[in-house]
């Protein structure tokens, strides 16, 4: 069995309050929970702002999966939720500026709502380091 790491790194809003893990590394296999446009003190950044969430959420990726030891580059996989399928073009907006060449696997899905009103994005990711 990999070794497996569990962290909630600074820069990032500590979710343990809520019951969970930011950031499981498994080997060489990093899963990043579900990051919504949040600060590092917790204040939502970008309120119903679908393209400023969205920039946040990848800010908050970047950290997370940096404390693992990787950067952006090692995202294979995304699952994204949006609150409206209009968000959708925010998100593939910012996407394709963060990855011009060799974008992860993706995949959008439309709910109802958020654990707060004021988000209308979440992004989830799993990188591959080494």
């Amino acid at each position: 069995m990999p070794e497996v790491t569990y962290m909630n790194p600074g820069g990032i809003a500590d979710p343990s309050p809520s019951g969970f893990t930011a950031v499981v590394k498994a080997g060489n296999t990093v899963y990043i929970a579900g990051m919504v446009a949040q600060d590092e003190n917790g204040n939502v950044v970008g309120a119903g702002d679908a393209e400023e969430q969205t920039r946040q959420i990848w800010r908050n990726i970047g950290v997370a999966v940096q404390a693992a030891g990787g950067s952006l580059a090692d995202i294979v996989k995304t699952t994204t939720y949006v609150t409206g399928i209009e968000h959708g073009a925010a998100v593939r907006k910012v996407r394709g500026e963060l990855f011009a060449s060799n974008p992860p696997t993706s995949t959008l899905l439309v709910v109802s709502e958020l654990a707060n009103p004021a988000y209308v994005v979440e992004i989830e990711s799993i990188a591959v380091i080494g």
